[in-house]
């Protein structure tokens, strides 16, 4: 099995789904927590299941420089390797095409990397990259794409819309594994007429999934707002849809409300490593002086494991005093926030009260997350 999908009930455009993998099912919408380099940093699997995670997402760049496919096949595969039994997505490494710009050259046949770590060349094309995410065995892999940066020319867009097509069609033809999903990814920028054509040609291809990407790169809120609904009515309305990398509340919110089912992003982690927590009200500081003598946790509803053991004044110590269970509790406790928030949209979607859940929570959100 690779995977199966079925929308179990709609709310509007928002969607409850249920994804089948070959470790385990998920319902949908769903958050994923970002393990990069296959760990969420400074949590334990048992953490991570205990505030609420069902899916987590590695990288296939990252990886493959270290500590290698290959090794990470000889000790188990991935989810050995890293110790987690759940559903495990792994992105190709089209994203460090636009954040390791500098570093990396592009033709039509492959990205080519100058190593972060120590300058070797990687060549990473669409077999490669495939080749890799096969060896890790993750349960969903994704294609590699060109992730063009927001203010691109048109040109530089059409190009890449191009080579995304054009690498999904070789991925595609190379991807052998049975027990894996391949997701193709459309591109396009803020160009509803180049997301179409590009949704299109992919949906031709019939992939198992589909996600959106060229996101969260440089754009403003409100770009993305505006055309996210019409692009996520180009992808296939049977298959999972998945928004890459876009993570604040808010926007996850908007984005279901458009029919979008899967989401990931390191705000969680990093902002909990920098003192900032996520509430239901809003964001908190724990830096800030007015926590020193404050007795209550983050948030009194919330049952994960740093909010029924510890208080803002403890956290704000923690922080004060650099160690490192701070960042480790807080890292926690923002990864159980998200978890418990798509846990109330399911909720609210499977009660047909989406609009006024998210109604109600953008209102609290909108100027303070």
């Amino acid at each position: 099995m690779s995977i199966n999908f079925s929308v179990e009930q709609t709310d509007g455009s928002a969607r409850l789904g249920r994804l089948e993998t070959t470790h385990g099912v998920v319902e949908t919408p769903l958050f994923m927590p970002v393990g990069t380099q296959a760990t969420v940093k400074g949590l334990t699997p048992d953490q991570l299941h205990s505030a609420g995670a069902t899916m987590l997402l590695a990288n296939t760049y990252h990886l493959t420089l270290r500590p290698g496919e290959e090794l990470i096949a000889e000790l188990g595969g991935l989810h050995r390797f890293m110790g987690w039994d759940g559903p495990i997505l792994t992105d190709s490494g089209g994203y460090q095409v636009y954040s390791l710009a500098l570093s990396c050259r592009i033709t039509d046949q492959a990205a080519i990397f100058q190593s972060h770590i120590d300058g070797t060349l990687l060549e990473l094309s669409p077999e490669k990259a495939v080749s890799i995410q096969e060896s890790l065995g993750s349960d969903i892999a994704m294609c590699l794409d060109e992730c063009a940066p927001f203010g691109s020319s048109a040109g530089k867009m059409q190009d890449a819309a191009r080579r995304t097509i054009s690498w999904a069609e070789r991925s595609r033809a190379c991807h052998r594994r049975k027990d894996q999903a391949l997701f193709a990814i459309v591109q396009g920028g803020m160009d509803l007429d180049l997301r179409a054509s590009c949704a299109r040609a992919l949906a031709a291809l019939d992939f198992p999934g589909y996600a959106l990407g060229g996101f969260s790169v440089g754009e403003t809120t409100e770009h993305m707002r505006t055309i996210l609904p019409a692009v996520a009515e180009f992808l296939p309305a049977d298959r999972p849809r998945y928004l890459m990398g876009v993570g604040r509340p808010q926007d996850i919110l908007a984005a279901v409300a458009c029919g979008l089912d899967m989401f990931d992003c390191v705000l969680p982690t990093r902002n909990g490593r920098n003192a900032s927590a996520f509430t239901a009200n809003g964001s908190l500081r724990l830096r800030n002086a007015c926590h020193k003598r404050d007795s209550t946790p983050i948030e009194s509803d919330c049952q994960c494991y740093t909010c029924r053991h510890f208080s803002r004044g403890y956290l704000h110590h923690l922080f004060l005093a650099n160690e490192m269970l701070g960042p480790i509790l807080l890292s926690l406790h923002n990864v159980a926030f998200y978890c418990r928030l798509m846990e109330k949209v399911r909720q609210a979607i499977r009660e047909r009260r989406f609009a006024e859940f998210a109604s109600v929570s953008l209102a609290r959100w909108e100027t303070r997350l």
